[in-house]
């Protein structure tokens, strides 16, 4: 058969809620709106973990934290789990990848047959919490809302090089493999830091949303009133170190809908190299969490509501019809996805893996609830979550359970775990919850992973410094014109199109 070529184009802390069918009408994202036209929209779909380094290793294994033991942002991911790259590699792809994935450890491949950049992010273990410690704050690298007091316009930032960077090798590669040299069918990833926080913007897109009702600071609970992890998050923030005010909410949510237009730019310079280049290919677009920017009080991520833990996902492929989906879908249904669609069994490791096609889904076959889970920091202990239908249930051994009905409270006010109406839906909930985790076994395996991963990461500290950030090769010798190549060659196979 003739395998479809992949682009993926992630995106770094995009908040679900405002793709409830493609980009929100208030947001200028015309290519994310035009691709949307033509995609698969599942409206609700969610992380499988809400961190950068859990959600990624989930997205691209299909597996939960409790699987992939990727419980937080310093976790190894294991060599020995596939990921999609391995899935598609395994089946005669070339596989790239072009920016951020967060992986922890040694391998900074995990089935990736080339990357095109090193990571935003460190590859050590030094972002290790440590729930022997509970309510510790490691200021160093703890969120704080310096962000927020923080946002405005800057031209360049350490993120803005980096998207920069990502895009343009993006469009690089998509030009390299459009000349054929390799006959094999291909797989690019292009994954972005944006728009994650600090909410810096350049002045272009800053200026797209001067009155922008969306901006307004959303209602905040207060702090006496909150659950006990949204208490724990804003501790672990310090959030009473800097005094929020109005006006730093409304910049900081400015900044973030500025990035998504910055973004939506990017992606409209890949999407057009694509389409001049003549190549087709099945595009996916997602985001490994989103951003409660404000919602409840809270910031950034680590929960599990609406803002925080609901994403985009959208899907652009020749036998999917373009429809928008409210079944419940999730990150970790994206591997089995990608293999469906480019016709390769996942039978042998299926019985391992946590996500299913959505395929039949889209065909209109419910799919089983969806499962998330957090352990990392601003947590004491695991929290998981489930959403079925318009149901959302989270539990931790250390709260009370929260439960909410999307469909007559959006904005998760009213926790039913105790009212007596909706008592058999919570049962339901929790005899699922006990089928799928035992959160006491859960907990000392986050432990455990913590505890060794202290004594590593201090120990390679000490004397010679050896990182496994990954450094990207750089063949120059294989560049442009060199003495050991015929230039007519060589000017003839770099062309395309040719004979124009």
């Amino acid at each position: 058969m003739t395998r479809p070529n992949i682009l993926i184009l992630m995106v770094d802390q995009l908040n679900g809620t405002f793709f409830p069918d493609g980009p929100a009408d208030f947001l200028h994202a015309p290519n994310l709106k035009k691709l949307a036209a033509r995609s698969v929209r599942f409206a609700n779909t969610y992380t499988g973990s809400p961190l950068c380094a859990p959600a990624r290793a989930s997205f691209m294994s299909g597996q939960l934290p409790s699987r992939t033991r990727v419980y937080d942002n310093a976790a190894e991911f294991a060599s020995d789990i596939p990921t999609y790259a391995h899935h598609l590699r395994r089946a005669g792809y070339q596989t790239t990848l072009s920016g951020k994935m967060h992986f922890v450890g040694p391998d900074q491949l995990h089935g990736l047959e080339e990357r095109l950049t090193t990571d935003i992010y460190p590859a050590d273990f030094g972002w290790t919490p440590d729930y022997r410690k509970p309510g510790e704050r490691i200021d160093w690298w703890y969120h704080n809302l310096g962000s927020v007091s923080g946002a405005g316009v800057a031209e360049i930032t350490n993120q803005l090089e980096y998207d920069d960077d990502l895009a343009h090798k993006a469009v690089q590669k998509l030009y390299d493999l459009s000349r054929g040299a390799d006959p094999r069918p291909w797989c690019l990833t292009v994954s972005f830091t944006h728009p994650h926080d600090p909410y810096v913007a350049r002045r272009k897109y800053w200026d797209l949303y001067e009155d922008c009702p969306q901006t307004e600071p959303p209602e905040a609970i207060p702090y006496d009133d909150m659950d006990p992890h949204s208490q724990r998050l804003m501790d672990a923030c310090d959030y009473t170190a800097t005094e929020i005010t109005p006006d730093m909410i409304r910049r900081a949510r400015r900044g973030y809908f500025a990035n998504i237009s910055y973004i939506d730019d990017k992606i409209g310079e890949i999407l057009a190299t694509l389409e001049v280049t003549r190549q087709e290919a099945i595009i996916v677009f997602t985001s490994d969490h989103g951003d409660m920017l404000g919602e409840r009080g809270l910031w950034f991520k680590m929960n599990f509501f609406e803002g925080s833990a609901r994403v985009p996902l959208m899907i652009a492929a020749p036998d999917l019809a373009p429809q928008r989906i409210d079944t419940p879908a999730s990150t970790i249904d994206v591997t089995p996805t990608l293999c469906d669609l480019a016709g390769i069994s996942m039978e042998e490791v299926m019985p391992w893996t946590d996500g299913t096609s959505l395929l039949p889904v889209a065909a209109g076959t419910k799919r089983d609830p969806v499962p998330m889970e957090y352990a990392a920091e601003g947590s004491f202990a695991p929290l998981v979550a489930l959403r079925d239908g318009t149901w959302k249930y989270i539990r931790c051994d250390l709260d009370p359970e929260q439960l909410y009905d999307l469909s007559t409270d959006p904005q998760e006010r009213t926790n039913r775990a105790t009212d007596p109406d909706a008592a058999p839906i919570l049962a339901k909930f929790r005899q699922m919850a006990d089928k799928r985790w035992n959160l006491a076994s859960f907990d000392a395996q986050v432990r455990e992973s913590q505890a060794r991963r202290w004594v590593v990461y201090e120990a390679l500290r000490q004397g010679g410094y050896y990182p496994w950030d990954y450094q990207p090769l750089k063949r120059a010798s294989e560049q442009y014109m060199r003495n050991h190549m015929d230039l007519n060659i060589l000017e003839e196979s770099k062309r395309f199109p040719r004979g124009e």
